[in-house]
Order: structure tokens, then sequence, then C-alpha cells
């Protein structure tokens, strides 16, 4: 069997960071694509694997673009080998999607000096998962109906509930929407100036998003945001993310039309991503540790629609 090569790795990146590009130029936000696509209808969810534990980071990305392209209804998918597993099996002629896997394993090394230091290498790891309409033979709970959408009174009262929870400072007036890390606190517009309450909602979990950079949270650093337009770039599009990712937690529609000061980091967001392979799987990775940060505060009481 060939051995895996570094030129192997760097392909993932560059395959994926590829796809994302080729939407990016087209002007579509391929983050947003669940929720603007006509063929799509109910409640949008995060992809889950067989076991019903949700995907994560650029996954989620990877597999909603995916099942948009093929028009899949099913937001489950599995490995060849998990569909045999539960007696199933994949139709011929079918093909895969891929998902990744990244992680890290330690390596003793000489530091130059005749010592040996133990040090942690990065790997990232692709394989293919089938979506269950691409499989017979399932056990009946994988085709049993989706959950019906929730009233959207009570989805949004889960959504204050949910930032509520936070404790995080929110005010209120004024035009714009802002986190601002010298105060550490969130600027929202009344909230009466939202379209409606999921606009409110879906602009409040950017901010939040931002909110959890701060020292005492995360600790995403934000000291060159004002000042570089790439890093301004780089926390606006793990904001866009993380948004995305708690919307589809909390069951509310993101902005579809991107805000007048968003919609200026189009440009940014290809030349960030043109420049750097590893852009997109780092920004995901960030927003995705931001809504689970997010999730964590929320106690026992909220665990039901936490996101692994």
């Amino acid at each position: 069997m060939r051995k895996k090569t570094d030129t192997d790795r760097t392909d993932i990146y560059t395959r994926i960071t590829h796809l994302i590009i080729e939407d990016l130029e087209r002007g579509v936000r391929p983050w947003m694509k669940p929720w603007s696509a006509s063929n799509t209808g109910g409640r949008i969810t995060r992809p889950v694997r067989y076991n019903g534990l949700p995907y994560s980071g650029i996954n989620v990305l990877l597999l909603w673009s995916e099942q948009i392209l093929h028009g899949f209804t099913a937001s489950t998918w599995m490995t060849f080998k998990q569909a045999l597993e539960l007696g199933a099996s994949v139709r011929k002629g079918e093909t895969g999607s891929t998902v990744v896997f990244a992680s890290h394993f330690t390596k003793s090394q000489s530091d130059g000096n005749g010592n040996e230091v133990d040090r942690e290498i990065p790997f990232l790891k692709a394989y293919t998962v089938f979506n269950i309409e691409q499989i017979d033979g399932l056990p009946d709970h994988y085709h049993q109906p989706s959950e019906p959408v929730f009233d959207p009174v009570v989805r949004i009262e889960a959504a204050d509930r949910f930032f509520r929870n936070t404790r995080a400072l929110i005010r209120h007036g004024g035009s714009q929407a802002y986190y601002s890390p010298v105060t550490d606190h969130i600027q929202m517009p009344p909230f009466e100036t939202f379209r409606d309450a999921t606009g409110y909602v879906a602009t409040l979990s950017h901010e939040a998003t931002h909110w959890t950079a701060h020292s005492s949270r995360i600790g995403r650093d934000l000291s060159r945001y004002a000042k570089d337009k790439s890093e301004r770039a780089r926390e606006e599009l793990i904001a866009e993310l993380g948004s995305c990712f708690l919307c589809a937690d909390l069951g509310i529609v993101p902005e579809l039309e991107p805000r007048p000061d968003h919609a200026a980091y189009l440009q940014s967001w290809l030349r960030v991503l043109s420049d750097d392979k590893r852009a997109i799987f780092q920004t995901a990775a960030h927003a995705q540790r931001a809504v689970s940060f997010l999730h964590d505060l929320q106690g026992v009481a909220e665990s039901g629609i936490r996101a692994a």
C-alpha cells in the first residue's frame, strides 16, 4: 500500500478550498446554501452521523453543499462499512462524499542538540460517506419523518433564553450591530428595527461569536482586527460560520442577505482563501469552538441542543 505523503494531505486542503472559492467567485456564500436552496424543505439542521451525533467544523459545510448538490432531503450520513454493519448496502454506482478528520500524533525528534523532544504532528485524513438516501436496507428508524418544525414563537423564546444564559452584556441603541472588545459588550440596534424576530436572533448570533474571542473566554486574538484587513476578514468569516452553525442548532434562519458592512468582505475572503489553503479549515474550527463554548454556557437544561 502506498504511504500517504505531504502532497496527498495538501491536496485535501487544496481540493476543498477550491470548491469554496468557486462558490464565492459566483457571489454565493456556500455556508448559506441550505437556507437559500429551493429543494430543501423543513427545518435546517446540521448533518449527522449514523449514530445521530452532529458533524462539526468544515464537515458541516462539505455535507451541506453535497446535500444541496444532489438534492438529498435526509441529513444522515455513514461510511460504506457502517452501512454493512447495519445490514444495509450502498447502491451500486452511487458516489460518496468527502469528509475529513483532523487530529495529531506525538513523535520524538532531535532538537539539534542531541536531545529527543516530543512534538505534536498534525494530520488530516479524508474519508468517504454516503447519504442514507443512497443506501438500501437500513433499519426503519433511519427513514422516519424528521421532527416537525417547532412553532416560531417557541423557537424565538428558546433563542432568547440561549443568549440570556451566556450572560453576555447586550446593549441596544443606534443603527449598527457590533462587538466591542474594549468594553466587552455586544451592541444591537433596537429590536423593532429588524425585519422580524429571526433577523434579530441571526444578527445576535454573529456578534455572539465575536464575543467568544475575549481573553476570559476562548481567547481569539483580535488585536489586529482594526489594523489588518486580512485578520479582519478572517474574524468576520469565523463569525459568519459561527452564526450559521448556531442558527442551525437553534432552528433560526441566518442572514441570507449580507449586511452592507459584511458584503464588502467577499473579495477579502477570496484573497485569504487563495493565499492560504488551510484558512477555511482553520476558520471553521474557530467557529465550531465558539459555538461549542456558547452551548457549554447553557448548562444541563440546554444540553439537548448542543452540537458535538
